[in-house]
């Protein structure tokens, strides 16, 4: 990179930190003239914003994680000539929901081979296909835990704004019924207050709803996949011991 590339490149990042210092700037003047019941507001939505992120980035880790181990457990399952021992396969995948799902079926099966089956046959394919749909059902509870928090964040919140944002409004002509005259210094208190929480309850319940729908098509692809692979574990047991 030239010298030319670099001078642009720092008077951009200049630029951008002093849009970023000139909105907070703004934010702190709006947030000296609301009152108290907005500072409430404020604060009730800073806490669902807070936990919300914190949410948000657990499962984006965990799914990402989630993604590469299921890809790892399919391709060692495939490649094996025999059904491996789960604890082969959950000591390099743990993570993956189909360790789960493939021990519970695993155990069943072994449970109908068992020495009082001279046979070596399995007994019933249907008892190893529920339990496995039973295993897959816990690790889907498991994967929506916290999604019913996104999904209140993001319905309740903007009603929260809403509620900051009236009164706002009812403190706007309140001063201005005080003032006796139309003056922006009236009104400036009643309106910060509205546009304030507007913004907030917005800022707040945005992310909060794409979050909620990313995750939930994400949770809802892994258990079509698991439910994959409950029928392609059923084929290869029909296969080999039926």
């Amino acid at each position: 990179m030239n010298a030319r590339g670099t001078r642009a490149i720092a008077s951009g990042g200049k630029a951008i930190l002093a849009l970023h210092l000139l909105a907070v700037s703004q934010l702190w003047e709006l947030l000296q003239q609301t009152g108290w019941v907005a500072r409430i507001v404020l604060i009730v939505l800073l806490v669902f914003s807070v936990f919300s992120w914190a949410i948000i980035f657990q499962k984006y880790r965990r799914f990402a994680l989630l993604d590469r181990q299921t890809r790892q457990f399919l391709r060692i399952f495939r490649s094996s000539e025999r059904l491996p021992q789960p604890k082969t396969l959950g000591a390099a995948v743990s993570e993956s929901p189909l360790v789960a799902v493939y021990a519970a079926g695993f155990n069943e099966l072994g449970s109908q081979l068992s020495g009082i089956n001279p046979h070596g046959q399995v007994k019933s394919l249907n008892a190893v296909g529920v339990s496995m749909q039973a295993a897959a059902a816990d690790q889907v509870r498991q994967l929506e835990r916290w999604m019913p928090w996104l999904a209140t964040t993001g319905s309740v919140t903007p009603f929260i704004g809403l509620f900051g944002t009236v009164w706002g409004v009812m403190d706007a002509f309140t001063g201005l019924g005080e003032a006796g005259a139309a003056s922006l210094r009236a009104v400036a208190p009643g309106i910060a207050d509205a546009l304030v929480a507007t913004a907030a309850g917005l800022f707040t319940a945005i992310p909060a709803v794409i979050a909620y729908n990313h995750y939930l098509h994400r949770i809802k692809d892994l258990g079509a996949r698991m439910d994959q692979f409950t029928a392609e574990f059923l084929a290869q047991v029909e296969k080999q011991y039926a």
